[in-house]
Formats: structure tokens, sequence, C-alpha cells
């Protein structure tokens, strides 16, 4: 059953209960329930605000700031909103990102927010929570309007959200100034959390992490050798026929010198113990892109394909696939789906505009935006994509050089010439990662790029070249914000695993070092509330900015659009201040409805 199926079930359950026991007096006054939602009313506290209050001038000044980003922010989601809907109207494509499940902030129902996060998310909502309505309560007495009560809302038992009830004959009473600093307040107090939670993120906290020795393993593929050795999610190799591997680059050195089709493997577990493995080798296609030579097709769920020998060879290992290979560019490959002859080399799917191999390619006639494969370049061998990288790191920009491709049947040599104004050899094309479009190997594991995710947070890591278009904003704090705001939904901008945080899954990839090494796994959990109270406090701040009632903006705007049309002449200025704010809130509603629920509607 659907989990969201689930949670409507709940959910209706605990509303015939709720309004059963309601009806019969069985529920206190200051308990109040709409169907699923419970508010929860006191009195109490207002003492301590009246107290907090008291340093009028500095709270005052402190929210005109909060009124100035507000405005800021809520121009900028009304012509975002406006935008992202015209875009869902003219490319209506479902993704993971916009289906409805993923707009409700609940663990385990929204795909980028696990489970096993939960308490963190949960301390960072109610953080957010009180803090927001906090300050509406404590601007309220400054501005000197009445508080009627304060509470929380809940959806059945799940905290959502907090409120401040001022009472309505003093809340009239106060000028236009007095109440726009009001409802500024709590978004105001939600970025102030944010930028403090992330500041203690990117400083003593991420500081104190490093990546642990060895391999980090996010997973194997199913029927593949470490599948069936045992090794999976959470585990760490660590060293390979006794000898110690401290990272995936000294492990993939070991692994190809090692000899025999057995290999013993030590794997440190996300339980912490460490226990000796042995992987039986075989050499397996474990994914696929559409078009390859093979015109083989591995789907996600699907199990691995054996290759079981090259030429007639029998082979077990990527050296032996190599070796079995040599010098010919057609391989004959017998595998568990039947027999292939396939031009082996690097498979590239598309070349890049106005750099060497599509000039080249031009120059011959030929398309430059098919799929075709490399075979050799200056003479030399290229049986995949990795060793077209390595033969290219032989040559330098301005460099002249034969390359000999597979293209729509037909071998073809073309003569490309580097960019001289570049050191290194750029050839200028995009690759599938494997031989002629098929990913192979001999162990089978899904790596965990733990040194770049740690990078990503600020850490001081000595990750490789990192790729992909949130790699080149970490060098400032708001860059550092900013990606740690879309580490949750990472795989929607080119990396391979969504970053919640350091959940149970990932932690074994992690070690805690330095000062703060005494507090050992209580650095992740610190981690982990920084991470999501400073993620939820931003989401906080910016929903409540949408200019739309019954929001914070929209509130906002009301004020606003009043004091603007109160300089205009005319008599009546009720009727415009209406038509202007309803005008907005319906087309942020639309907006909204659009985003959420068009990919569906118009696909």
């Amino acid at each position: 059953m659907n989990p969201l199926l689930w949670v409507l079930a709940g959910v209706l359950l605990y509303s015939v209960v709720a309004v059963s026991l309601q009806s019969r007096g069985l529920i206190p006054n200051s308990v109040r329930i709409q169907g699923p939602l419970t508010t929860i009313h006191t009195k109490r506290g207002r003492a301590f605000l009246n107290w907090l209050a008291r340093p009028r001038r500095f709270w005052r000044a402190w929210s005109n700031v909060g009124v100035g980003v507000a405005l800021v922010v809520m121009v900028g989601s009304f012509f975002l909103f406006l935008q992202a809907a015209i875009q869902t109207v003219r490319s209506p494509q479902p993704t993971a990102i916009n289906q409805p499940r993923n707009f409700l902030v609940i663990p385990g129902v929204n795909d980028f927010l696990p489970l096993s996060m939960a308490p963190e998310i949960v301390f960072g909502l109610l953080v957010g929570l009180v803090v927001h309505e906090g300050g509406h309560g404590l601007l309220c007495r400054v501005e000197d309007i009445d508080i009627e009560s304060m509470g929380v809302v809940l959806l059945t038992i799940l905290p959502i959200g907090a409120f401040v009830e001022p009472d309505e004959e003093s809340q009239r009473k106060a000028n236009r100034g007095a109440r726009t600093r009001m409802f500024a307040a709590g978004v105001t107090n939600n970025f102030v959390v944010t930028i403090l939670a992330f500041a203690l993120l990117f400083g003593p906290i991420v500081g104190a992490i490093g990546v642990a020795p060895g391999v980090a393993v996010a997973g194997s593929y199913g029927g593949s050798p470490a599948s069936e050795a045992g090794i999976g999610g959470g585990d760490r190799i660590v060293g390979i026929d006794g000898q110690e591997v401290e990272n995936e680059s000294a492990f993939d050195a070991a692994w190809a010198e090692a000899e025999g089709q057995s290999v013993t493997l030590s794997v440190a577990g996300s339980e912490g113990e460490t226990r000796e493995v042995t992987v039986e080798r075989s050499l397996v296609i474990v994914g696929t892109i559409g078009g390859n030579p093979a015109n083989l097709t591995i789907d996600q769920n699907d199990d691995p394909v054996t290759v079981r020998s090259v030429n007639g060879t029998q082979v077990s290992t990527r050296a032996e696939f190599r070796e079995a290979v040599g010098n010919d560019t057609f391989a004959r490959l017998e595998t568990s789906r039947g027999t292939q002859v396939v031009p082996v080399g690097a498979y590239v799917t598309g070349t890049q505009e106005n750099q060497p191999m599509s000039e080249a390619m031009q120059g011959a006639g030929d398309d430059p935006n098919g799929s075709f494969v490399v075979t050799r370049i200056g003479g030399e061998r290229v049986t995949s994509s990795e060793e077209l990288s390595r033969v290219l790191d032989g040559y330098s920009g301005g460099d002249t050089v034969d390359v000999e491709a597979y293209v729509d049947g037909e071998l073809r040599t073309y003569t490309v010439t580097f960019d001289s104004e570049r050191e290194d050899a750029f050839l200028g094309v995009n690759l599938f990662s494997g031989t002629s479009g098929l990913s192979m190997t001999d162990l089978g594991i899904q790596s965990y790029p733990a040194s770049t995710y740690l990078t990503l947070l600020g850490g001081d890591t000595e990750a490789d070249a990192l790729s992909g278009p949130l790699t080149s904003t970490v060098d400032t704090f708001r860059g550092l914000a900013f990606v740690a705001l879309i580490l949750p939904l990472a795989s929607v901008f080119g990396l391979p695993y969504n970053f919640p945080g350091f959940t149970p899954e990932v932690m074994n990839f992690f070690v805690v070092e330095g000062p703060l090494a005494a507090l050992g796994g209580g650095v992740f959990i610190a981690a982990n509330l920084l991470f999501w109270t400073a993620w939820i406090n931003l989401q906080l701040g910016l929903f409540n900015c949408i200019p739309g009632y019954p929001l914070d903006g929209g509130r906002i705007m009301r004020t606003s659009v009043e004091a603007i049309v109160s300089r205009l002449p005319v008599s009546d200025p009720y009727p415009i201040v209406r038509t202007i704010t309803t005008s907005i809130g319906v087309t942020m509603l639309a907006a909204l409805i659009l985003m959420v629920f068009g990919p569906q509607l118009l696909a």
C-alpha cells in the first residue's frame, strides 16, 4: 500500500475519533478540533513576553530590517511562482521533485526526507515554530497589542504550526507600521536562526568530521560478486588480501593487481565490526545505455549480465577482458544473454559544439551529434572511457593526433588538433562510463562519495576534482548555505545520492577528529540537528513570505498596499486594496496548485 494512503487513512481515523470525543465533552476547552487539525491554546507566557519586550527601540529596529527582507522575498517569490507555473503549463514533465507527496514535510512520505531523520526534522520544525510565533508574540507586546492566547497547531499528533492570537480590538487600534512589524517578526527570526545554525554547522561541527579510510559502499548490484559475498550499503572496504587501503584510488590499484579469481576483502560494517569476506570475481554488465553496439538493455531491477568469454577466451576480471581483446578492434562477447560481436572502445554519446572532435567530424562531413565508439587515439588501443582519459593524459593542448572511431557502422579516422589555449588535451566528447556503452565490473559495488559531500558542507578534505554545478559555489558562506539546502535533493543536481544528513547508513563513512573527538557520535547528532534546523527555518521563512492570505506575506502585502493606496486621491480606498490583494493571492494559489498537480494532470 502506498505510504501516502496509509497517512490519509490514519488522518481520517484520528479525525473520527477526535470529533467523537469532543462531542461527548471529553476534550478540554483549551483543545479545539477541526477535522484532522487540533489547536492547543494557552495564556501562559504573556508575562515573560512583557518582560522581554522592554527594549522597544531595539525590537522595532530589528523588525524594520525584517520588513525590508520580507518585502524583497515576497516580490521574488511572486515572480518565481509565476515563472514556475508558466513553465509547468509549457512543459508538464512529472519528476520526483514535483510529486505531490514531496511537497509534504513528512519523513518517510516525502522521498527526500528519510524516516531515520524524523527526530531531527521534527526538532527543526519545533524550533522554527517557536521562534516564528514567539516573534509575533514579542512584537505584539512591543506595539501594545494584547494577546488573547498562544499555542500550537497539530495535524493529528504531528506539530505543523504555532500561533499567537492577538486581540482583534487591540490589533485594529494599532497603526499600520506596528502591524507590519508584527507580521514580519516571525520570518525575521526564522532567517536569523537559519544563519546561526549554518554558522555552527559549517564551523566547529563539520570541521570536526573527516572521511573514514577505505572505500565507502552505498550498495551493491544484485547478483554481482560483491552482493553474493554479502557486501552492501553502509559497509566500508578497508583492506584487500591483508593490505590496507586508504581510499578508493588505492583500492582500485590493489584490486587491479590482485591475482586469482578469489580475493579476500576486509570490510568494516556499520555496527563497528570488521570481517573478512572472500569475493569470487566474475565479469558482469550492470548497466547499459540505449543504442549500445551489443544491443543489450539492463533495467534498474534486472540482474546483471555475465560475460563468460571474449573471443573464445574465458574471462572473470576486467584485466582479463582487456587482455582477451588485445589489439583487435572487434570482439565476440559470449554472455548470459547470448553472443554479440561489438566494436570495443569508449562510447561517446555526443560531442560538444566547437570542440576539437566535433570540428574534426564536421570537417570530414560526418554528424558530430550522434553516438559512436572511439577505438584508438594516436594508434594506441582504447577499450573503455577510463582508458581514453588515460591516453589523453599523454597529450597536451596544441597537439595533433589521429582518432579512430566506429561511426555509423564504419571505422573512420579523424585528424584532431587540441585547443592550444588549454594545457590539457581536451577532446570535447560526452562519455558513457564503461566499455562500448556497457558498464562492466568484476566486483559490483556502488561507491559513496563521502569526501565530495563533506566538501560540499565546508569540510576540509582531499577530494579529487569535484564536478557538477554545486561544487563551484562552496567558497563562500552563502554558497555553502545554498548547497546545504539542496543536498537532500542532490540527485536532481547531478550527484549520485541525496544527502539528508549523517544518516545511520552513512555515518560509517566518516570519523570524528580534533578537539571534539571526545564527543564521538554526538558530533553527528549535532550536525543533523543543525542541518535540519537551518533547512526547516529557511523553508518556513520563505513559505510565510508568499504574498497570499493568511500567510505573513499576505498580511504584509495588505498593509503595504494600504499604505500606497492611502496616498492616492480616492474617496474609498478599500475596494482598490481588496482588488489588488485578492488578485495577487488568487494568482499565488493558482500557481501553487499548478506546480503541485499540474505535471500529473497536464502530462
